[in-house]
């Protein structure tokens, strides 16, 4: 699955940052592989990125219109349909995250054919998985773990990431999810694996390596989450993780897209996930914390994450206002 860039990240018209998380991640982490975005009437919403019609970005070299946006279902809305055909008619491969297949949609396909491009949904495994055993295997790998969905689980594998290659240490980023394939070029989204393979997928998506390589694998979801927890779990016994980084966001009052469910205590969070990822790795324990702090000021931040550490010893930061050297410094005991 060749992912051709420069892309055109197309928001449609989004009001909620979170729900263009696709786009913004390739606008974050991977700039060089990015031309401009793509809006429609009423988006509030934006990547960074220049705007940018579809011939814009055709003259500027763009080779892939995204589909940028992670709403609740994945679905495809046909209000896109007339902009999606345009993109094909200009010669541009489609690339989508959605959980609709771009390849159920006859006229699509038949478009697609007659202008020789490509539709890849990403978020669909291609190969055939096998079931997980468990068994041991070399090579260090952490795995981001949440109180809830869209805690920064994704933005903090991916500092995690370029602060240990910035060090000089082995590490490879595995991406989980079809916002983090999309930056990596690779990966298995495991909210589309059939239940009984999640672990098998990240086992063979990390598999045995060099004693000190790490892998950083994504984290998705939350043991908490009513909707995600099977996901999550899988990939806890999958990952066989060595270290686990707590992921939060501060301030947030329900669980993403349900009501009147708080969020769990970082001690239950902790406890929870050493437990279930000891079923196939005895030693794994958690290494740090990772909070989006974006809903209180700098001084408040620090303060509350200096009250995290001191609760339970860890190092507590958050990845976009402090980095997270804290967090690495502490893989040095593992």
């Amino acid at each position: 699955m060749e992912l051709k860039t420069p892309y055109l990240l197309f928001i449609g018209h989004a009001t909620d940052p979170l729900s263009i998380k696709m786009a913004k991640s390739a606008a974050d982490w991977s700039p060089e592989k990015c031309l401009g975005e793509v809006r429609s009437p009423g988006c509030t919403v934006t990547t960074g990125l220049p705007a940018m019609t579809i011939a814009e970005g055709i003259a500027a070299g763009a080779k892939s219109l995204v589909l940028g946006f992670a709403n609740s279902g994945g679905h495809l809305d046909e209000q896109w349909l007339p902009m999606i055909h345009e993109a094909i008619d200009a010669g541009l491969d489609i690339i989508s995250g959605l959980h609709d297949r771009l390849s159920a949609y006859e006229e699509l396909v038949a478009a697609a054919q007659r202008k020789n491009v490509h539709l890849l949904d990403i978020r669909h495994p291609t190969k055939r998985l096998k079931t997980g055993k468990g068994y041991r295997r070399e090579g260090k790998r952490l795995l981001t773990v949440g109180t809830d969905c869209s805690v920064g689980k994704m933005y903090t594998s991916l500092s995690l990431t370029r602060e240990m290659q910035q060090r000089g240490m082995p590490v490879t980023f595995r991406a989980t999810g079809q916002s983090g394939i999309l930056v990596a070029g690779e990966g298995i989204a495991v909210d589309c694996v059939v239940a009984d393979f999640i672990a098998g997928a990240i086992e063979e998506l990390a598999p045995a390596n060099a004693a000190e390589h790490w892998d950083i694998i994504e984290g998705q979801g939350s043991l908490f989450h009513p909707a995600f927890a099977g996901v999550s779990l899988g990939l806890l016994h999958g990952a066989q993780a060595d270290a686990l980084v707590v992921c939060h966001a501060l301030g947030r009052t329900s669980m993403r897209a349900i009501d009147n469910r708080p969020l769990p205590s970082l001690a239950e969070t902790i406890a929870l996930n050493e437990q279930m990822a000891r079923v196939t790795n005895p030693n794994a324990r958690v290494c740090g914390i990772a909070v989006n702090t974006s809903s209180v000021n700098d001084a408040e931040a620090e303060a509350y994450c200096r009250k995290v550490e001191g609760e339970f010893g860890l190092p507590c930061v958050d990845p976009i206002r402090h980095g997270v050297a804290a967090i690495v410094d502490e893989l040095d005991k593992f």
